[in-house]
């Protein structure tokens, strides 16, 4: 007869022991996987943030300009009862808004054609346009729009021979600006959450007999909803912390950012710019809590 030797059992190493315990225990996997990307997140965002909060309510010695930890209200109080601070916010709150109304009613067409109309090959062609843009930096799109805003532009010699002009450097050449550098982060969560409208429904609509607004107000606008919610908060809170668009195209006009940015800088007064960093913060948080009650971010 022939002898059988024995498998030799693997070695049970301390690798192998921590995957059959993470195997069996999915929970502390995911916390473990979890653990890093919530650190950097706690420290860097929400560790700043308290550290924002708490510099608000400090002082800045006005004999050596140092600044001192003495609690007080006066940055506070400054930034709420100031008209300066009271029309600045107005602005920046308003210039916000009809940004992200823009980029909504220019993005949901494009969302609309890109997810439902265009074919396989089209749609990846007209998603690599909507991201071309972001492959150019910041600075070079802004100081491109200057150059077609400018009194010598592009923009004034196509309206000339119409009797129009150019709107300048302003508050208009902001929000163009804005509207034009954040609209794919709007077209993009848009056209997601129109990929996931079932095309039966809008078939089920043309056989009994649904126009195409109707169809769109009352099948395709409900279903969207949560994404395009989704791409208001990317263009609202980009523009409401924005500061550089409004110096390069904003004329003499001052948004928040700005405040803030002649404050850290030029005056030196970090308590003060803290204090109306505090503004944009609880703007946006505030309109994250009505979204939160209005139930659209539950089906994203």
């Amino acid at each position: 007869m022939t002898s059988t030797s024995a498998v030799p059992r693997p070695r049970r190493t301390a690798a192998r022991a921590g995957s059959a315990f993470l195997a069996t225990h999915p929970r502390t996997r995911l916390a473990l996987l979890l653990t890093a990307p919530l650190a950097w997140l706690g420290v860097v965002y929400i560790v700043a943030l308290v550290l924002l909060l708490v510099t608000a309510f400090w002082q800045v010695d006005s004999f050596t300009g140092e600044i001192t930890t003495e609690w007080t209200l006066d940055n506070i109080i400054e930034v709420v009862t100031g008209s300066l601070y009271q029309t600045v916010t107005l602005r920046t709150l308003g210039v916000a808004i009809l940004v992200t109304i823009i980029d909504v009613a220019l993005a949901l067409p494009i969302a609309f054609y890109i997810a439902k109309v265009a074919t396989p090959r089209a749609k990846r062609v007209l998603i690599i346009l909507v991201l071309m843009p972001l492959w150019a930096s910041y600075l070079v799109k802004a100081y491109a729009w200057r150059s077609v805003l400018s009194q010598d532009g592009i923009l004034e010699w196509l309206l000339a021979p119409f009797g129009l002009h150019t709107p300048g450097y302003g508050l208009p050449a902001t929000v163009i600006t804005l509207s034009y550098l954040w609209l794919p982060f709007v077209v993009l969560p848009i056209q997601a959450g129109l990929e996931r409208v079932p095309d039966s429904l809008l078939e089920a609509s043309a056989d009994l007999g649904g126009r195409t607004w109707p169809t769109i107000r009352h099948v395709v606008l409900p279903m969207a909803f949560p994404a395009i919610i989704a791409g208001t908060i990317f263009s609202f809170s980009l523009s409401l912390g924005d500061y550089i668009t409004v110096n390069i195209v904003g004329g003499a006009n001052q948004m928040l950012g700005n405040l803030v940015y002649t404050n850290v800088g030029a005056a030196n007064n970090l308590p003060l710019a803290s204090a109306i960093a505090l503004i944009p913060i609880v703007i946006i948080f505030g309109y994250l809590f009505l979204v939160r009650r209005t139930g659209a971010l539950d089906n994203l």
